[in-house]
Parts: structure tokens; sequence; C-alpha cells
């Protein structure tokens, strides 16, 4: 693993108190918010791999995992981070 690549396990319990109807939304919500908080970085350089968007809604809108661990590629230069399934 580099220098600039992180695993997180991103807890997303807050999404019981979400309507189920808009869950899985909410939850790439979450992840980003998550990762622009704990390295630092605005939340529009956040960018989250396709395939780590299909495993969120991969049981659909109304149940999507409750934690989730992911790798983070970082890159200081440009401030930004890449999210990928770990």
């Amino acid at each position: 693993m580099a220098d600039n690549e992180i695993i997180i396990n991103i807890p997303m319990r807050r999404l019981k108190l979400i309507s189920r109807r808009r869950r899985s939304n909410v939850a790439i919500r979450i992840i980003e918010l998550h990762v622009s908080k704990h390295l630092k970085i605005p939340l529009e350089n956040v960018w989250i791999d396709p395939k780590l968007n299909e495993i969120i809604w991969k049981r659909g809108i109304e149940k999507p995992p409750s934690r989730i661990s992911v790798k983070v590629v970082k890159y200081p230069e440009e401030n930004t981070a890449e999210v990928y399934a770990a």
C-alpha cells in the first residue's frame, strides 16, 4: 500500500433515521462527508468509484449496508481524494 492510501471503516447507522426511500442516496453523501472531514479536503474534490456506488445500491434504495470499508487514495498536490471499495 502506498503512502497516500488509507483504509477507512465508515459507519452508516444514521441511515436508520432517514426515510426508506432516500437511504442509498444519503449513504453516498455520508461517504463523501466522512472522507472530506477526515482527510480535510473540500467536499467537491471527493470522487467515488462506480463499483462502490454499485455496492451501496446492490440491495436497492431502501437497504444500503450499515457500515462499509473503503480504500481512499489522497492526492495532496491537487487536494483531491478517490474512494474505492476495499
